[in-house]
């Protein structure tokens, strides 16, 4: 049998977790090419085994290239403390020898940030996790299925999840929009989201080159923590900073990474290229929160690493 249908057979184990994101009744994988729902609404599943869910096409400015560079930059470590202190919180939270454990991630990308946590919890604890990564861009999950995780990968939108209620019991959101009231819905009762934002920090350097002197030269985040606390209780805010030094290659590959450099005139991006080395700053806020009146152990712990 080969991988691919192998990842397909995989999705129609677990085909329970969805729902049609037209009319939410139960879906089925048919014949190992379509997702359908009992209503007959179709929904292709490609032959590398991720499954489309928009109803039509989504236009984003989060193209191939972005993904390709941002699976670079992922790959040479640079996300590693981050990705180790989501682990860390999610390990916390589990029971030893504990059942299945179902992790989304919303807003997932070319995959890695999702992949490499399975791994620390398949290695460090004694339970197996299902990952769901979900994306409105196909550039992104067509990447993401060509990886060897045990993942299931689609194509959707946000604003209509195409899950059944209280399916997971992670639900991470790294660097991505959210839709709070449809994390709500498909989160388990005891489930935790964790929100990952940029610090004030993040890639400071590079802000301060393209956009010195204007107001995009200081980044906030207090609109996003405000509203990430209407809608949930907020378990803990952790930070995590730290420095690297990036040579020519890796400094092209985050430039090419970041949203940051899509209204940055072109002379001032071959200025932070022309440097031989350039040292960057990494920040992350990391927002735990639970359902409202679910129980809570209160934190207060800031991470630097």
């Amino acid at each position: 049998m080969s991988e691919n249908n192998q990842r397909i057979i995989f999705l129609s184990e677990y085909e329970d977790i969805f729902i049609c994101p037209i009319c939410s009744h139960p879906v089925k994988v048919m014949d190992l090419r379509s997702l359908i729902c009992s209503n007959h609404h179709c929904f292709d599943i490609s032959k590398r085994g991720y499954v489309n869910l928009l109803s039509q096409p989504h236009k984003t400015k989060y193209d191939k290239k972005l993904f390709e560079s941002r699976k670079v930059i992922s790959q040479s470590g640079y996300f590693d403390p981050l990705i180790a202190r989501i682990s860390e919180n999610m390990l916390a939270e589990l029971e030893p020898a504990g059942k299945m454990v179902k992790i989304l991630d919303a807003g997932c990308g070319e995959g890695s940030h999702l992949s490499d946590i399975q791994q620390r919890i398949l290695e460090q604890a004694q339970c197996d996790s299902l990952g769901i990564g979900v994306d409105i861009s196909k550039e992104g999950i067509d990447m993401a299925s060509k990886g060897p995780s045990k993942a299931i990968w689609c194509v959707a939108d946000l604003a209509n999840c195409p899950f059944a209620d209280k399916q997971f019991h992670f639900i991470l959101n790294i660097l991505s929009p959210s839709n709070y009231s449809e994390f709500h819905r498909i989160l388990a009762d005891d489930g935790m989201v964790i929100k990952v934002i940029p610090g004030s920090k993040y890639l400071q350097e590079i802000r301060g080159i393209f956009y010195k002197k204007t107001a995009r030269s200081v980044h906030s985040n207090e609109n996003t923590f405000e509203l990430f606390i209407r809608n949930f209780d907020l378990v803990d805010t952790q930070h995590v900073q730290y420095s690297v030094t990036l040579d020519h290659k890796y400094k092209e590959q985050l430039i090419h990474m970041t949203p940051l450099s899509w209204g940055a005139a072109e002379e001032l991006i071959q200025q932070v290229l022309s440097n031989n080395k350039l040292e960057v700053t990494f920040d992350f806020t990391i927002l735990l929160g639970k359902k409202m009146n679910a129980p809570i152990i209160w934190k207060s712990m800031i991470y630097e690493a």
